[in-house]
């Protein structure tokens, strides 16, 4: 006999008390639960049942096993709910943090696709320049560009992005243009206070040497398409992600200031909660932006 169904049964008589109630909650005979529950305890060689005329109740050893079997059956049905779940269609409220600027930039103008094709999903899409706790403030996932911190979320990569320090022709005309790292603690800064430890740069030296530049900054905002607006005015350098500056560098409004540095290579990940599986409509949608960023590399935004 299926060794589940003989768990199933045995656990069943256990939890009602009795062979009838067992049997009609299976929708079985009262027989074949007696057949299950005694070919279980002969392939156990041990009795898991007490049985008086007036009630049934699991001995010692049965009360151990039942507490096993329960666990068992447990992971037995999440296993079939799982399966159920993975091939349903996705759907139902999506709630997903993203980053103001690349969210308005690149996933606004992609979001209708999405919809089409997954017309069961509805999307509440919050943009802000945050780390937000996805469990505590009922996120079902998030986007986040950069370095990610340690955590029990569960990270899959949708694409890459490129840093630079970039600024205007106008700010190299009036200030000149800084040769070399340190040469940067002699210009104006235009720093991003979202990112920790904002006024500090890290920067990738020639060499392949990490370099820290720590200075006061001409203008410091929350808001990256800010800190583009602010370089293209000649206010200052901005140390910015390619998917901001590649448009306003295409045009000739901001260059590279130190062309012979290295990329500072980023990558833009989407984030969702740890658990057995990943629900369908977090699946489809992070999927879908694979799909839609996959032919872009760093360099092309």
């Amino acid at each position: 006999m299926d060794r589940l169904t003989e768990m199933e049964a045995f656990a069943m008589v256990v939890d009602q008390g009795g062979f009838t109630d067992a049997a009609r909650k299976m929708g079985i005979s009262k027989s074949a639960v007696s057949k299950h529950v005694s070919s279980l305890e002969a392939r156990l060689g041990a009795r898991l049942l007490n049985r008086t005329t007036r009630r049934v109740s699991p001995t010692e050893i049965g009360l151990a096993y039942y507490d096993r079997a329960r666990r068992v059956l447990n992971d037995a049905g999440e296993a079939d709910a799982l399966v159920t779940a993975m091939q349903s269609a996705p759907s139902g409220l999506l709630r997903v943090s993203i980053a103001t600027d690349f969210g308005v930039g690149h996933v606004s103008p992609i979001l209708g696709q999405f919809l089409v094709k997954y017309p069961e999903i509805t999307v509440n899409m919050v943009l802000n320049n945050r780390y937000v706790e996805l469990i505590s403030e009922g996120f079902d996932m998030a986007i986040r560009v950069g370095e990610l911190e340690d955590s029990s979320l569960r990270a899959r990569k949708i694409c890459e992005t490129q840093r630079r320090m970039i600024a205007a022709p106008s700010y190299f005309k009036r200030y000149g243009r800084p040769q070399k790292i340190d040469d940067l603690n002699d210009h104006k800064l235009l720093h991003y206070s979202n990112a920790s430890n904002a006024n500090v740069w890290k920067i990738m030296a020639p060499s392949g040497e990490q370099r820290q530049v720590r200075t006061s900054g001409a203008l410091t905002v929350n808001d990256g398409q800010s800190l583009l607006n602010a370089a293209i005015g000649g206010l200052g350098i901005a140390y910015l992600p390619s998917y901001l500056y590649a448009d306003a560098m295409r045009q000739g409004l901001v260059e590279d200031v130190i062309p012979d540095l290295p990329a500072d290579i980023q990558g833009i990940y989407a984030l969702y909660p740890p658990g057995r599986y990943t629900q369908p409509k977090v699946r489809a949608f992070i999927d879908f932006l694979v799909d839609q960023f996959r032919e872009k590399g760093p360099l092309d935004w």
